[in-house]
């Protein structure tokens, strides 16, 4: 299988193999190259206003004229501002401190999820679940994206994340034989992004 991202509007990647390919570039400018219905799935986690300011205003307005199915990160304490059919539950099993994030799905299914998932915040974190912490504020554990990228889409589907961060969603949409674009406007995210999606394609429990 040889993917030729150009059909997709991208000429010019910062990495890119027959399953990923990530952009370094604000997603508001190549969103309007990707032809529509072409993908199958968004699955991203925008900086919530509440949490990330120094991201400006977090407008997210233009999920809206995309069609297909779309799964967004969203914090609990900040209205969402698009519709959608569903809210899941991310529980990031804190003990006796409840914390949680919404997951706000558009275009799909109307019934919710709980995802039981401990946070991964650093690198403590990080071994307990077996993974690794990339320093970023919002990075989500590989165990719980990987759980989500096995629901929400099936093999060789098209997965779009427009914030990409450290490449979480990649990384787990090619483990799992799924193709994923990401775009992530930082390039030192890109470049851990690129490193983790060039590793050697080992199962990935789910």
């Amino acid at each position: 299988m040889i993917t030729d991202w150009s059909k997709y509007g991208i000429t010019n990647p910062y990495y890119s193999d027959d399953w990923v390919c990530i952009v370094c570039a604000d997603c508001r400018e190549i969103l309007p190259l990707i032809p529509d219905k072409s993908v199958d799935l968004v699955l991203t986690d925008p900086p919530y206003p509440d949490q990330h300011p120094e991201y400006g205003d977090c407008d997210i307005s233009f999920l809206a004229n995309l069609v297909c199915r779309q799964v967004i990160f969203w914090s609990a304490k900040v209205d969402f501002p698009l519709d959608y059919t569903a809210i899941h539950i991310w529980d990031k099993m804190t003990g006796c401190a409840s914390e949680y994030e919404r997951i706000y799905e558009r275009n799909g299914q109307y019934n919710y999820k709980v995802w039981s998932r401990h946070k991964l915040a650093n690198k403590i974190d990080a071994n307990y679940q077996h993974d690794v912490f990339y320093g970023h504020k919002s990075q989500k554990p590989a165990n719980l994206i990987s759980k989500m990228v096995a629901y929400f889409s099936k093999k060789n589907d098209l997965i779009l994340d427009m914030f990409l961060g450290t490449g979480t969603t990649a990384y787990c949409a090619k483990k799992l034989n799924r193709k994923c674009i990401g775009i992530e406007i930082e390039e030192k995210y890109c470049e851990i992004s690129a490193k983790r999606c060039s590793q050697s394609v080992m199962k990935l429990e789910v």
